[in-house]
């Protein structure tokens, strides 16, 4: 198949504080980018880009796409994001449930997901 997601695009009201927030929550390094536009990797070149694109109006409603993170220590994982500006959001969890969703600064949702299968 010729075809592999190369980046996943999240727009955003403000570059600098979506750049700051989603850098420092994957371990990203800026690739590329200007005020409008800004293209995070991951250093290693393991996973694909995440990128951010300037929007004139802030989110509304659900995502209809989302980024489930997986973490071997979920609640450390959650207790960081928060520290760096994601909020946990209601949700009706069902009985032994796996997942938290959270919203990075600006109420994109996420998932953090207790896994066994991460990488370094």
């Amino acid at each position: 198949m010729g075809l592999y997601i190369g980046s996943t695009v999240i727009n955003v009201c403000d570059i600098e504080r979506a750049t700051a927030f989603w850098s420092a929550a994957l371990g990203y390094v800026v690739r590329d980018g200007d005020e409008t536009f800004v293209v995070l990797t991951d250093p290693k070149r393991r996973w694909s880009n995440v990128s951010l694109q300037l929007w004139d109006e802030p989110k509304a409603g659900r995502n209809r796409l989302h980024f489930d993170l997986y973490s071997d220590n979920q609640k450390a994982e959650v207790e960081r994001l928060e520290s760096l500006g994601a909020t946990r959001l209601e949700w009706d969890y069902p009985e032994g449930a796996d997942y938290v969703v959270m919203g990075d600064p600006e109420g994109n949702e996420f998932c953090v997901i207790e896994s066994e299968y991460t990488q370094e």
